[in-house]
């Protein structure tokens, strides 16, 4: 399964019922579901019709917003204590029933406390607010309760949560986390273009100059090609790609393999990751892929002698066995304004594209909650950054805004998903998709857990024939914002990913290319008999990095194994040498994506 159509709902009203009314009626639908448990103060109880509308015309509204705005299923309780003492919960969607806004106002001070919590269990513990003169947040559930005062005090509780700096600080039992503000890592190569970009006149352009000269090709691996040999031990999934021949190669990667040929690797042909099941991991240069796939005319540009020769490393994941999830960096992408939209794309009254410059009172953390670490199977960078994920040119520049790159976290829509862009998605129910975003689409979003838009597509189904082509703006560099140099180089380290279906399974393949056009990106996903594929980030290893976990051979914890070895730099060390890895020991700027290895059913 590549995409998941608009649901019944939206098929059963016709194609002319516009979007709003679409989103209006699964809203409805949504909200009759929530009901509280029984008993007193157990879970706040689901919105009426009236204000479930004026919600929807909050999220709808082209103003100025805070973020609990953007949140058209959200639920709020409010009580009082008798001295005064002012609470008010929202859970940001009851559905997910993760994220919640805690506000406090102490009696007798004007300025109120916003809190970010994040429930660690949340197929289980539900939250609300007691009633009485000394209100408790209670948790809830299978007739269990606990009451937590984090409120009372000079030294309250989430006063000591937030004293102690850490991006995510137990309360309440650790039955919840307190999300706190961290700076996110940063290389030195990041720091510096954002220096330039924001300090100095024309950063921007001598940024690009800088990208164009000296870091085109930077990252090219272009392994030897040894000949024709024992392929060693393959696996038949995810599906051998379609190539000329299968020559042995030589490789750059960080992985170690099961059974793979001494010195390389068979091209096309997938290995297992050893120790990582339902992992597995391929090579190929773009040079030998099928003629028939790289001869069909007019779809992509034709691929010049390097990128026929650059190497390409994939990761493929057995959906059947994994959760996918996703993750704000610190930083990045942002909810402010892109520099590139222009004219009618961009409204200068409005804080930013949707009504909001910044998730603030929620807090981004830019790494895995704790209560995930021991189900974690991999990570990877997620896609641009929120100046880049805009349109400059053509007619997405002019309209929606400039179609800024959508995402949604845990439920909690922090940037809008816009009509027309590729779009890599979770429901509730674990479906997991890829596809190009439509405005009927609004019907899916009281179904959605994690979305991230970034660009166009890739390759998508055609709609008459079913079979997956290049995207219609793969070959137009301003159109389709595919980046690169200033003169429309396209040519640099790209990472991208795409979803395939084989014999029943879901495959979530990540490309990793070490110079490519978005051509060749097109043609080494159509070759591995992918459904939909779509770009994630570009121009260097921090913004490229996959890495997969397992058990530790030394003792307790887990260890580290990077697609490409020189990702190992981006982690960070310890006094003793220790490394301690990205985006699960410490807090990053950039956004990723997270799979969690699936537990039995009880």
């Amino acid at each position: 399964m590549h995409e998941v159509k608009s649901n019944g709902l939206a098929a059963a009203m016709g194609p002319q019922i516009s979007p709003r009314r679409l989103l209006w009626a699964a809203c409805v639908g949504t909200a009759l579901t929530v009901q509280p448990l029984v008993g007193a103060a157990t879970e706040i109880a689901g919105p009426d019709s009236a204000t479930l509308a004026r919600q929807l015309q909050e999220f709808d509204a082209d103003v100025a917003k805070p973020i609990t705005h953007l949140q058209p299923f959200r639920t709020e309780q409010s009580v009082t204590g008798g001295d005064g003492l002012e609470l008010r919960l929202t859970n940001l969607n009851p559905k997910v029933n993760t994220w919640f806004l805690l506000e406090v106002r102490h009696p007798g001070r004007d300025k109120t406390e916003s809190y970010h919590l994040e429930n660690t269990r949340p197929q289980h513990w539900r939250l609300a607010l007691t009633d009485g003169d000394s209100p408790t947040l209670r948790l809830s559930a299978d007739g269990v309760q606990h009451d937590c005062d984090l409120w009372s005090g000079d030294q309250s509780p989430l006063a000591a949560a937030r004293r102690t700096g850490l991006p995510y600080a137990p309360v309440c039992g650790a039955r919840l986390f307190l999300r706190n503000r961290v700076a996110g890592s940063r290389t030195n190569r990041e720091s510096t273009s954002e220096f330039l970009r924001d300090n100095v006149w024309l950063g921007d352009s001598l940024v690009e100059f800088i990208k164009g000269t000296f870091y085109q090709d930077a990252f090219l691996e272009s392994g030897t090609v040894i000949g024709m040999g024992a392929q060693g031990e393959v696996v038949l999934f995810p599906g051998a790609a379609r190539l000329t021949d299968r020559p042995l190669v030589s490789t750059a990667l960080g992985l170690d393999l099961v059974g793979a040929p001494e010195g390389g690797m068979a091209m096309g042909e997938w290995y297992a990751v050893r120790d990582a099941p339902a992992i597995y991991a391929s090579t190929m240069q773009p040079g030998h892929i099928d003629a028939a796939i790289l001869s069909r005319p007019d779809e992509t540009n034709r691929l010049d002698g390097v990128e026929k020769r650059a190497d390409v490393y994939l990761v493929a994941f057995d959906l059947s066995r994994f959760e996918v999830g996703y993750e704000p960096g610190t930083d990045h992408p942002g909810l402010g304004w892109s520099s590139r939209p222009s004219g009618a794309g961009r409204d200068w009254h409005l804080p930013g594209p949707d009504g909001v410059s910044s998730p603030a009172p929620l807090v981004m953390t830019g790494m895995l909650s704790p209560a995930l670490t021991r189900r974690v199977g991999a990570t990877f960078t997620g896609g641009f950054k929120r100046d880049h994920g805009a349109f400059r040119y053509g007619p997405f520049a002019t309209s929606s805004h400039g179609h800024h790159y959508g995402f949604v976290v845990q439920g909690v829509v922090l940037s809008k998903l816009q009509p027309d862009l590729a779009t890599f998605y979770v429901l509730d129910d674990g479906t997991i998709g890829m596809k190009t975003w439509t405005e009927a689409d609004a019907a899916l979003l009281p179904r959605l857990h994690f979305a991230r838009q970034n660009g166009v597509a890739l390759i998508a189904p055609n709609p008459v024939t079913g079979e997956s082509v290049p995207g219609p703006l793969v070959r137009n560099w301003g159109p389709g914002n595919w980046s690169g140099s200033a003169k429309a180089e396209l040519r640099s380290l790209r990472a991208g990913a795409c979803l395939k279906s084989v014999s029943g399974k879901q495959f979530l393949i990540y490309g990793y290319f070490s110079t490519a056009t978005p051509s060749a990106m097109a043609r080494s996903f159509q070759a591995y008999g992918c459904d939909y594929a779509m770009l994630l980030d570009m121009n260097a290893l921090e913004h490229t990095y996959l890495a997969i976990y397992t058990p530790s051979k030394i003792g307790p914890g887990i260890a580290t194994q990077h697609l490409v070895k020189g990702m190992a730099e981006i982690d960070r060390r310890e006094g003793d040498g220790t490394r301690i890895p990205r985006f699960l020991g410490f807090s990053d700027n950039r956004d990723f994506f997270y799979l969690l290895r699936k537990e039995p059913a009880r």
